[in-house]
């Protein structure tokens, strides 16, 4: 199997300056003025900002976190007029510089927007269509950059959602087999049951349900490379005669199942497609069926952050949990049982990330280039602080057929 990464620079960004170039001009009025606006419009975060020549500002009166260094005017007139896209897209071409710590600097950021009036508004986001040739183009775009790449930095069984750590201490390996085995009981998986997976990444999950619980699974995703390596996984196992890995998208779900279970694939379904991914739950799970959405999600609705949206995660969106209670369980009659949130554990996970991919950096500059390398780190250090800010969530959603056999108690939850 060729694990070759697909060498994709970022070429949508801008690269460093070059060498030798001409010495910048010095901060005029104009310049000035903007680098005031922004502190009136920022003022109380933790920052200093800095330009070109020198001018800088200091954004509170209590000690900074980091020091944001802006290279040319070009930057500094992009940050205002499209604050997220400008910053990410800056950062990763390197004609901005964090000097300090950016998960800190990030965090204060997300706080004082979220303490701001604008921050409060309902931001309503905006309707991109994921039809069945986008949704595969956008999973294609993040997904299929080369298992090489993931293996740098996720844990051995290449397990890309939030783990589940039943001690701060745990490992990452420990965490996310746990988490499996925290699904497993929600679900109340017995000998002989037949589930559907709908978005399998690397069939860590699947595997795991079918060696440990007696069930059969039949699990889908529209990433190739990702596929590829499940069913290599799965006939090395010997398990390919009870896990089925899918190449197809969600909505092409057939059959009947006893449980159906998603993680990690709501966000990419879009709110456009609710009520198809309800139609599909409805149309295979049986009378008495079961069933689990784990999910990135929000307290309102908004759109997610413009610059991940457009750079990273493509077509994405975090629902909240009405939302997804009234257009995706609610219109085909299906009972929430349980709710939990694990957004700490989802902020875990990603200092586990963080950290590998940063001992990993030469590599990955290798595989991609120093722009990728810069993107990336700013996409996982900005969703940690999301998730540490409580700007994002990470729900776990059960729920059941009229007719299901469910728990009593949660107690069986953490035997």
């Amino acid at each position: 199997m060729d694990d070759t990464p697909r060498m994709r620079s970022m070429d949508v960004l801008t690269a460093e300056p070059r060498r030798g170039r001409a010495a910048a001009r010095p901060a005029g009025r104009l310049d000035r003025w903007v680098l005031a606006q922004m502190r009136r419009r920022l003022q109380g975060i933790p920052l200093r900002v800095s330009l070109w020549d020198g001018t800088s500002t200091r954004l509170s009166d209590t000690p900074e976190v980091a020091e944001v260094f802006v290279k040319d005017r070009r930057t500094l007139l992009a940050l205002v007029r499209d604050p997220a896209v400008a910053f990410g897209d800056a950062y990763a071409g390197g004609r901005l510089e964090v000097r300090g710590d950016l998960l800190r600097l990030l965090e204060a950021v997300y706080a004082h927007w979220q303490g701001t009036p604008a921050g409060h508004r309902v931001e309503q986001p905006r309707r991109e269509p994921s039809d069945r040739e986008r949704a595969r183009a956008n999973i294609h775009y993040h997904y299929d950059l080369g298992n090489d790449f993931y293996r740098l930095w996720l844990d051995e069984q290449l397990v890309y959602t939030c783990a589940y750590f039943p001690t701060p201490g745990t490992s990452l390996e420990e965490a996310q087999t746990a988490k499996f085995e925290h699904v497993c009981r929600k679900l109340r998986l017995r000998p002989g049951d037949t589930v559907v997976e709908a978005g399998c990444g690397w069939g860590a999950f699947a595997l795991h349900m079918a060696r440990h619980y007696g069930v059969t699974v039949r699990a889908y995703n529209i990433s190739r490379e990702q596929i590829r390596f499940a069913r290599a996984r799965a006939r090395a196992e010997g398990l390919d005669g009870r896990v089925e890995f899918v190449e197809d998208d969600y909505r092409n779900v057939r059959g009947s199942c006893d449980v159906f279970v998603s993680v990690g694939m709501l966000e990419h379904v879009g709110r456009e497609n609710y009520r198809a991914f309800a139609e599909v739950i409805d149309r295979c799970l049986a009378p008495s069926g079961r069933g689990l959405l784990h999910f990135i999600g929000r307290d309102r609705p908004r759109a997610l952050n413009a610059w991940i949206r457009k750079r990273i995660f493509p077509g994405a969106y975090p629902p909240t949990l009405a939302e997804v209670a009234r257009e995706v369980l609610e219109p085909v009659s299906l009972s929430v049982v349980d709710v939990e949130n694990l957004r700490l554990h989802y902020a875990l996970t990603l200092r586990h990330w963080r950290a590998r991919f940063e001992a990993a950096k030469g590599r990955v500059a290798e595989m991609f280039d120093e722009s990728f390398v810069r993107a990336w780190r700013l996409y996982l250090a900005g969703s940690e602080a999301g998730f540490t800010t409580g700007y994002l969530q990470l729900f776990q959603v059960t729920f059941a057929r009229a007719a299901a056999d469910t728990a009593w108690t949660r107690a069986e939850l953490y035997r």
